[in-house]
């Protein structure tokens, strides 16, 4: 473990606990600032994640996440919000977290070294052949996520492996291989800071991309979300109306029409009806820019 760069000595770590707070703060931030810079050179293999991920959800198949600790808890909160944003349903994107839902609430490092608990997780996950599983570990040694890539690789899923070590067993093994190579931490072995920060990054740019790959992204407008609170009831209008070129009214009213699904409704706003919105959305497989294309030849 010595000899990993997540738990050598960063330059910064002497005499951390005497400085005065800002210019420890300083140091924490510069720290966080290096770490994202080690995600840039990773964007060619998080485009190849994204694509990956997009194709398997396309086919109708599902997009796994693991982990452990603080990396599981940066997969989870991504898993978590690609409803809210994209619309993707939650049974899509199962959640492989060491130690389930105990753990979110009183985290055990135990469980991470469990291999039964990643079988047992997996075998209940639901996914299978075509599917893609994003598997988050700083070391990329942790032994719940290298079972869980080990078991997907063999049921044909498509392994995505996110670490923060060069040549870690995780990166080794998995199909496509996103290395953030974020080294030292100021609190010697702290992956919540650094590595962590750079995984989180590194999974909203993987996902958002995703987004834009099944057409749920149109100009910067997130055009899959569904409106079902006052908020996002709100949100939709306002996108329907920018993208249509209609008023807010026109908007709320083919919102109605719509049950607040936004890509219908920016069609129908734009003048289709709901039965021509729903085919041109097919056509075009669910992609907003080519159906409203073809509704002005």
């Amino acid at each position: 473990m010595a000899d990993r760069p997540t738990e050598a000595r960063h330059p910064h770590s002497a005499g951390l606990h005497g400085l005065p707070g800002a210019v420890a703060l300083s140091h924490l931030l510069d720290a966080q600032l290096a770490a994202l810079a080690m995600v840039r050179p990773a964007i060619p293999m998080i485009d190849a994640a994204a694509t990956a991920a997009a194709s398997s959800l396309r086919a109708g198949g599902k997009l796994g996440y693991a982990g452990a600790g603080s990396s599981g808890l940066m997969a989870l909160a991504d898993a978590l919000e690609l409803a809210g944003t994209f619309g993707i349903p939650p049974q899509a994107t199962p959640m492989l977290f060491a130690g389930g839902t105990d753990a979110l609430i009183h985290m055990v490092g135990s469980v991470e070294d469990d291999p039964t608990l990643a079988l047992a997780d997996f075998r209940s996950s639901g996914l299978g052949q075509g599917d893609t599983i994003l598997c988050v570990s700083a070391s990329g040694s942790t032994p719940y996520t290298l079972v869980i890539a080990d078991l997907a690789r063999k049921a044909g899923l498509t392994v995505v492996g996110i670490a923060n070590v060069a040549g870690s067993k995780l990166l080794e093994q998995s199909h496509i291989s996103i290395l953030l190579d974020t080294g030292p931490e100021v609190v010697n072995g702290s992956t919540r800071m650094g590595a962590a920060t750079a995984q989180k990054v590194a999974l909203n740019m993987l996902s958002v991309r995703m987004g834009i790959l099944l057409g749920h992204v149109h100009d910067g407008y997130m055009v899959n979300v569904q409106a079902d609170n006052a908020k996002l009831i709100d949100r939709a209008a306002r996108i329907v109306a920018a993208i249509s070129g209609r008023d807010s009214e026109t908007a709320k009213q083919a919102l109605a029409q719509t049950g607040g699904a936004v890509k219908p409704a920016v069609l129908i706003a734009a003048g289709a009806t709901p039965e021509r919105a729903a085919a041109e959305l097919r056509n075009s497989d669910g992609a907003l820019g080519p159906a409203l294309a073809a509704l002005n030849p």
